[in-house]
């Protein structure tokens, strides 16, 4: 999960917050954000398991891994299998960044903005998965998922508290859902941008 808003994060502590352009900018590559992005929902893995899951080289894996891991983004694995490979792991659950320190800065500006867009793309991807494969998952499932959107008059305050409490939400929810036989893991967006007055009829 990644999450570009100045929110509150206490609910979930486990992330890498990010303060640096350089850091930034090697999370925003395709690639590393998608290596992260698997050891984080599959576990840990070496280069050349990332590689066949993905189509790339092993050495093109490990390379990116390598940058993950110069910046924070991922360790090395406390139980390696073997000596030969290196096994790594997600060093956090979440990504976030404070899109305000970044606007200052073009390299920032791009760099944030690349990692939002890798945002929506996943966004859109999980959305067009569950529509394959909708027929599958039951009626309880039809029925419970899906997208809503409403536009709300907030204050920024009022947004930074929405973001903390569904993420603190969704920590209890899970919390509850352990162990359930019908639990999966699910795909949540939160998205919430100020609508400019120009805007608002388009």
């Amino acid at each position: 999960m990644t999450h570009d808003t100045a929110a509150d994060r206490s609910p979930l502590a486990d992330r890498t917050e990010v303060t640096n352009v350089e850091a930034l900018k090697a999370l925003a590559h395709p690639l590393r954000a998608r290596l992260l992005s698997a050891l984080r929902t599959a576990g840990p893995a070496t280069a050349t398991e990332l590689g066949l899951r993905f189509g790339e080289s092993s050495g093109a894996t490990s390379y990116h891994l390598r940058q993950l891991a110069r910046y924070g983004f991922v360790v090395e694995d406390e139980h390696q299998a073997s000596r030969r490979e290196r096994r790594w792991r997600a060093a956090a659950a979440m990504t976030s960044w404070d899109a305000a320190d970044f606007v200052g800065s073009p390299a920032g500006r791009a760099a944030s903005d690349a990692l939002s867009d890798l945002v929506l793309l996943q966004q859109g991807r999980r959305a067009a998965q569950w529509r394959a494969r909708r027929d599958a998952w039951g009626r309880a499932w039809l029925s419970a998922a899906g997208t809503t959107d409403l536009q709300a008059r907030l204050t920024p305050d009022a947004v930074r508290r929405l973001h903390a409490e569904v993420l603190a939400l969704a920590e209890r929810l899970e919390a509850q859902s352990a162990g359930a036989p019908d639990a999966a893991d699910v795909a949540v967006f939160l998205q919430a941008v100020p609508i400019h007055p120009e805007d608002l009829d388009r």
